[in-house]
């Protein structure tokens, strides 16, 4: 199979034989694949710091299976660099996409949503709201989307003002109902469900919620980037 030219981004890259790379991408038309990009650092590649996550490219590739081959590389458009500050932020979400995405499962619309999130982080000073709203995409994408809008059990519209513990295979239930589940506000429920994040504390419990969802899809698999966060909360500032 020959493709040319597909709208696609650099999730992952490692080295391949002497001058080669090895890559994960996210295109448009095609979700997750793997290609190998044959001679891509030699010094007279034309491919040679092309390659690099959070570019939009244009690629072309052959074959079938788990690794084409990289054929013709791009820039679908000017690069808008992430500032250092959210550039965690990226590789985070390229590292959910890496684990979560299976491979060859076209998903367009979670391909805007990652589009919409690096936008986000080349522009807007917090980098949270957008990222809760990409976990919820991606949830969604993998079939696993928040009820957000109703009760698990009697299907009562959520209310802002009160209480709720969200069961995970389930839905959210009035707190008062049970003692398990991740605890959140209805004001919470309904600022992801609108993707409205503009409070602290409604990002706090948004971002419990969230990650314990995709901690269900993990498996028990650890995100490295979070541990890197981890690490960057205890270095001094600057």
């Amino acid at each position: 199979m020959r493709v040319l030219l597909q709208s696609a981004f650099i999730l992952h890259r490692r080295p391949y034989l002497n001058t080669g790379l090895l890559l994960e991408i996210f295109s448009h038309q095609y979700g997750r694949l793997g290609l190998v990009a044959r001679g891509a650092t030699s010094p007279r590649s034309r491919l040679k710091g092309l390659l690099q996550p959070f570019v939009p490219l244009l690629l072309s590739w052959t074959g079938v299976g788990e690794l084409a081959t990289l054929t013709a590389a791009e820039e679908a458009e000017r690069p808008k660099p992430l500032p250092p500050k959210p550039l965690l932020a990226g590789f985070y979400a390229n590292e959910l996409l890496v684990r979560l995405l299976p491979r060859q499962d076209p998903l367009p619309e979670l391909f805007l949503a990652y589009q919409t999130l690096l936008n986000d982080l080349t522009r807007l000073s917090d980098e949270e709201p957008g990222l809760r709203c990409f976990e919820k995409k991606l949830l969604e994408q993998l079939g696993y989307g928040l009820t957000l809008d109703r009760e698990a059990v009697s299907g009562a519209p959520i209310v802002a003002e009160a209480r709720y513990r969200y069961i995970l295979d389930q839905g959210p239930l009035a707190a008062h109902q049970t003692q398990a589940g991740i605890p959140i506000s209805g004001h919470g429920l309904l600022a992801l469900r609108d993707g409205v994040l503009d409070h602290s504390s409604v990002l706090k419990e948004v971002k419990r919620l969230t990650r314990a969802a995709l901690a269900e899809q993990l498996r028990g698999r650890a995100v490295k980037t979070r541990e890197m966060y981890r690490i960057k909360r205890t270095l001094p500032p600057d």
